[in-house]
């Protein structure tokens, strides 16, 4: 601090006095600027250096350096604010005292003198350039031979001191001079010449060497005559030595003024320096000490910032020492205090979670081994706990659902509706223990769950709601409701058949017998009587061979069969018929483990169906589409059978594969729940639906593998 102050007298006493001695100051000057820039690169390091130590302690995160700033920012702010009136006033008063010290009026009629002697001369040189012009005017009416002995009354005339006349490669072709020495014309220089060439006249000011100022105007030569060749006319008219003489004095004196006002920008610079450099230095001496006070302020405080950071990463056994009794002692004490009491809880606190996280994991445990699914819903209508069971049932994972309402899930999963809409109506109604069968409808088809719902218990410290149990019955009532048909087909099979073969023996021989004795008429009733009775029984067995093949247990030779062919050998069956069937099989060809006999069986029913339905159709269609699905590592081979037929009604797609259910006016209604049956016997999937075009389409699913894959 000492020397920065002995650098600052001795610039100051250095700039007081060049102030009164211009030269001293231009001698001075270079090292005046080079001791200040020293001096300002030393106060920056200083400050460079507090900064850097106050932003290490900041990032480091020390204790106590978040509040030093403050105080360092506080203490700046203090003392900037009046420096820097003090020094935006002593800049003003600067600038203004030191162009008092010249006289701008003077220097400002100089300038005018300056420009009043230029506008003057440049209305001379606009007359002398009249003139010459009006000097070609008249050597253009004369004939060449005349111009040499003309030219002498011309200047005379004009005034001009020498006049020339030159050709088109320069020559010259006459001149006339007033003195008697100068026998050859002054030549125009390149610059006048370009200024001709571009169709422009020439007047200004030359020098002459020893003959002083000349104006030289250079114009061309205008002549009406043909066949004449292009002149050029240059007129030299003499400056008066008095207009040169004050035109040279005025531009000296301009010259010798701004030489005297050259130093007064940098003496400005060198003052304003100086006064940027105190405050540099008030600047410098206000963040020392901030940083002193700062220092001593905050010490008590970072043992306290420390403390506190430990118990916020949960060392609550962090003890601070008391220095003092005053308040920060007292303070230090609270918080010693305070640690010992959050310890206590903080142990409390543990205890009773892994109490909870017990009971938690228990009933994650059983809720995990349940087959079935469980949603727990709050009081306020969202999904708060869910099993895998319930995700496996449903189709989807909601476990990412959790804490959203029961609505806005059934938005993104529509088929989820139903059930939602059964758990707000009783929610509703303050009904939350009752037992419903729910019936969901997605991409897999129609699936049934048992519901039943308990209110779960409300108090300080549980929030109510409701626990759902639900299972997926569709199998079991799928299964019932085979058994059952499969039962009546063995036992309509069994009443049926055997009075069949009677009937149909009994109606023959009675046309042997009878028909060919009786009288025509009567023979035509026997004969349509007894052709009918034969036709229904043959109807009746062809429906009870039906029943009989949907109730016999499957016995089935399980071998590797290639699926395309048997889609290839079933299509060529029904080329003749009405019906176009398209086939778009994806490659490879897959290998799947079956009986040849029941697919073919299977097709054909597929096939029969697609017919029967575009049978009304010119334009009949059947499209085969296969292609491939990876799922959880397997591979699966699916097959769509899509008709450009009318499409099944809504009441029928939901007992579509249920025997006895078809669309047909005639038919047993046996096909597709045979097909369905084959399908189960192979352990695949079937699902059927209308397409975009409200067509029918039938979809099947098998493990397969391809030629090489299947052992």
């Amino acid at each position: 601090m000492l020397i920065l102050f002995g650098i600052l007298l001795v610039s100051l006493s250095l700039m007081s006095d060049a102030t009164h001695n211009s030269e001293r100051f231009g001698q001075l000057y270079s090292w005046l600027l080079l001791i200040n820039a020293l001096g300002l690169v030393i106060l920056v390091g200083l400050i460079g250096t507090n900064l850097f130590w106050l932003v290490s302690q900041y990032r480091a995160r020390v204790p106590g350096a978040k509040l030093t700033s403050q105080l360092v920012v506080t203490f700046v702010i203090l003392a900037v604010v009046p420096v820097a009136v003090v020094y935006h006033f002593s800049l003003q008063f600067l600038q203004r005292g030191i162009d008092s010290w010249f006289d701008v009026e003077i220097e400002r009629a100089l300038d005018d003198a300056l420009e009043l002697s230029r506008g003057a001369l440049d209305g001379r040189l606009g007359d002398l350039l009249k003139v010459t012009e009006q000097v070609a005017s008249e050597l253009g009416e004369m004939s060449p031979a005349l111009v040499p002995i003309g030219l002498y009354d011309l200047r005379v005339r004009s005034g001009a001191v020498e006049l020339a006349v030159f050709g088109m490669d320069g020559r010259i072709v006459a001149s006339s001079s007033a003195v008697g020495t100068d026998i050859i014309p002054h030549r125009p220089t390149e610059q006048v010449l370009l200024s001709l060439a571009q169709g422009r006249s020439y007047v200004a000011l030359d020098p002459l060497g020893e003959a002083g100022l000349h104006v030289r105007a250079v114009v061309p030569v205008i002549t009406s005559k043909s066949g004449t060749e292009p002149l050029t006319l240059q007129a030299m008219y003499q400056v008066p030595g008095r207009l040169s003489t004050l035109a040279d004095n005025v531009e000296n004196q301009i010259v010798r003024y701004r030489k005297l006002a050259y130093l007064r920008t940098p003496l400005k610079y060198s003052y304003i320096l100086t006064l940027s450099l105190v405050l540099v230095l008030s600047l410098l001496s206000a963040v020392w000490a901030a940083f002193f006070s700062a220092r001593r302020m905050v010490a008590p405080i970072a043992v306290l910032a420390e403390g506190t950071r430990a118990v916020a990463d949960g060392d609550y056994s962090k003890r601070l020492p008391v220095t003092s009794e005053d308040e920060l002692g007292f303070l230090v004490r609270s918080f010693n205090d305070m640690t010992r009491r959050l310890a206590k809880a903080r142990d409390q606190r543990r205890r009773s979670q892994q109490k909870v996280e017990g009971q938690r994991a228990y009933l994650e445990t059983v809720l995990g081994s349940l087959s079935s699914g469980v949603l727990s819903i709050s009081g306020d209508g969202k999904l708060r706990t869910v099993n895998e069971a319930a995700c496996q049932i449903l189709g989807i994972d909601l476990s990412g659902q959790l804490g959203r309402a029961l609505g806005d899930i059934a938005e993104r999963h529509a088929f989820l509706e139903p059930l939602f809409k059964l758990v707000e109506t009783r929610h509703d109604e303050n009904v939350l223990d009752w037992q419903e069968q729910v019936d969901l409808f997605d991409s897999a088809g129609r699936r049934v769950l048992m519901c039943r719902s308990t209110a779960l218990p409300a108090g300080e410290e549980l929030s109510g709601g409701q626990v759902v149990v639900f299972d997926d019955v569709t199998d079991l009532i799928r299964a019932q409701r085979d058994a059952a048909w499969g039962d009546v087909a063995r036992r309509l099979a069994h009443e049926i058949k055997n009075p069949l073969t009677p009937i149909q023996l009994s109606a023959e021989r009675l046309r042997r017998k009878y028909l060919t004795t009786m009288p025509d008429d009567e023979a035509e009733v026997m004969d349509r009587a007894t052709r009918t009775i034969v036709q229904q029984v043959e109807t009746l067995k062809e429906m009870v061979n039906a029943f009989s093949e949907y109730a016999r247990a499957p016995k089935l030779q399980l071998e590797p069969v290639d699926l395309y062919e048997l889609l290839r050998d079933m299509a060529e069956l029904y080329r003749g018929s009405t019906l176009r069937i398209k086939l778009e099989l994806a490659d490879p060809p897959p290998l799947i483990k079956g009986d040849a006999g029941r697919l073919r069986q299977l097709l054909h029913n597929l096939y029969k169906n697609a017919l029967e339905a575009v049978r009304d159709q010119e334009d009949g269609e059947l499209v085969v589409r296969s292609r491939w699905i990876l799922e959880a590592g397997d591979r699966f081979i699916d097959v769509s059978f899509d008709d450009n037929g009318g499409g099944f009604s809504e009441e029928v797609l939901e007992r579509l594969f249920e025997p006895y259910v078809t669309t047909k006016t005639r038919g047993t209604g046996l096909g597709l729940a045979i097909v369905k049956k084959i399908v189960e016997e192979h352990n695949g999937q079937i699902r059927a639906q209308n397409s975009e075009q409200h067509h029918a389409c039938i979809e099947l699913r098998f493990h397969a593998e391809t030629q090489t894959g299947l052992s």
